[in-house]
């Protein structure tokens, strides 16, 4: 027999304000056992500073210096002592260019060559398809990774030397062949930005993104006051050099950026907000989703690229940001949407490890956010609901509802193991919202509901198809 139904359209969760944390026990306890480890890694490995923060949703709720911003004078770190970021310009030089494309300016698969005739280098094959300005973005372009010695000479191209020798690069993949890192593609990037937008780089990204998000201590390729001094690795006598200041010139859209902790704490607040692009919401956020999400993988599964950003697995999340590496400084900014929280690390030494030092303060602190960041039931628990539980089968398979604590579950007689289980999160009237640790079956994030005759449950829904009640339970 049939009966008819009305498919319940799936209701996304509300985001909560961010508890305040900045004064939690477990909070304090872990910034202590983190800043005793970093103490330990500053002595023993003589590193010259760190500068590290802690950024719940919107704000900047734990910071601390570590060692100096210049040895020989004892100038301490602080939160507004600059540094030359480098690779993090890939995120803003994306974010400029999803600007661009929320204008309708651009197309993420438009070739590059539409917008920069001169772009013109000898591709891997002779039937590669044009680079697009997504693969540019996605380290999928298949280009050289630098535009010339300039890690080595410290002196880099200018523009009219990058248009120059495009002609005599020849890409060392097809694009879309693997993950192939390339400064060289943000170079161009950044020099599509200016094209597009009628303005330099650097003015633009002051323009759209410094001024908006009050990030008043950055800028391009300017040497300014305040910044750290650059130290190179702890050679086996205990030395280190000094650098000079290193102009990124041509390829400051690659890694020319220069900013301080305050500011990089503004940026990465900017990544937790909803909405259209206004104001101090520098892009759309489904414009920032699309940015964070992964479009491009390392050989090995263990890290890839979004649009600008990069991404990795650290204790079975994934985090989103970038490191930075530039003579005497190495910098890594780490997020995770889902939680709104994220760790800065900055270092004035090119063997600072500002990675490893990030993944530290996460094993610190993050858990305490993943905690507070747990969606609580939107609903409060019916004892009735017990009456769901049973057996429900459809022609791929049998469905068990269970019972835990205060909370429905689904198992799928194909399951592997109990670690798949389906939650259903009750969004009142009879439904449940459908969330699982993967994407495929049952559908994440979808309605379930029980058709009920006579007050006892015979059929369960979950998405658009339904299972026959065989047992209860």
């Amino acid at each position: 027999q049939s009966i008819s139904k009305a498919v319940p359209e799936p209701t996304l969760p509300v985001a909560q304000p961010a508890t305040d944390l900045s004064n939690d026990p477990d909070f304090l306890g872990g910034t202590r056992l983190f800043s005793a480890w970093l103490d330990h890694q500053v002595s023993y490995r003589g590193l010259p500073g760190v500068m590290v923060g802690v950024v719940h949703d919107q704000k900047l709720i734990w910071q601390k210096g570590f060692g100096f911003a210049d040895v020989k004078q004892r100038l301490p770190m602080t939160a507004e002592t600059k540094f030359r970021m480098a690779s993090h310009s890939k995120m803003l030089t994306a974010i400029a260019v999803m600007q661009l494309r929320e204008q309708g300016k651009l197309r993420l698969d438009d070739p590059v060559v539409k917008h920069l005739p001169w772009f013109k280098g000898q591709p891997a094959g002779k039937d590669d398809a044009p680079i697009t300005i997504e693969q540019l973005l996605s380290h999928s372009s298949g280009l050289q990774r630098e535009a010339s010695d300039h890690w080595s000479s410290l002196e880099f191209p200018t523009e009219a030397e990058l248009k120059k020798l495009m002609a005599e690069r020849k890409s060392a993949f097809a694009p879309q062949t693997r993950w192939k890192y390339s400064n060289l593609a943000y170079a161009v990037a950044g020099l599509l930005v200016e094209k597009v937008s009628g303005q330099r780089f650097a003015e633009y990204a002051q323009a759209n993104i410094f001024d908006p998000l009050g990030m008043t201590d950055s800028s391009f390729d300017l040497n300014v006051p305040g910044l750290a001094t650059p130290y190179g690795r702890r050679l086996p006598d205990g030395t280190r050099e000094t650098f000079p200041f290193v102009d990124a010139r041509g390829m400051a859209a690659a890694t020319g950026l220069t900013s301080d902790l305050t500011d990089m704490a503004k940026f990465v607040s900017a990544q937790f907000r909803q909405g259209p692009r206004a104001g101090s919401q520098i892009l759309g956020s489904g414009s920032l989703r699309e940015m964070h999400r992964v479009r491009s993988v390392e050989e090995t599964w263990t890290n890839g690229t979004g649009l600008g950003f990069g991404t990795q697995r650290i204790k079975d999340k994934s985090f989103i940001g970038h490191g930075g590496g530039y003579p005497g400084y190495i910098t890594q900014t780490l997020f995770q949407p889902g939680d709104r929280f994220g760790v800065i690390v900055l270092t004035n030494s090119s063997d600072g490890d500002a990675g490893e030092i990030a993944r530290q303060l996460i094993a610190a602190v993050g858990p305490l956010f993943a905690k507070a960041a747990a969606k609580p039931a939107g609903v409060a628990w019916d004892p009735s609901w017990a009456r769901y539980q049973g057996v429900y089968r459809n022609r791929s398979a049998d469905i068990s509802i269970v019972l835990l604590n205060n909370k429905l579950v689904a198992l799928n007689s194909t399951a592997p193991g109990i670690d798949t289980v389906a939650r259903l999160e009750p969004l009142g009237n009879g439904r449940f919202r459908i969330e699982t640790p993967t994407g495929n079956n049952p559908p994440v994030g979808e309605v379930a509901w029980f058709q009920e005759e006579a007050g006892k449950p015979v059929r369960l829904y979950m998405g658009d198809n339904w299972s026959e009640r065989i047992t209860s339970g």
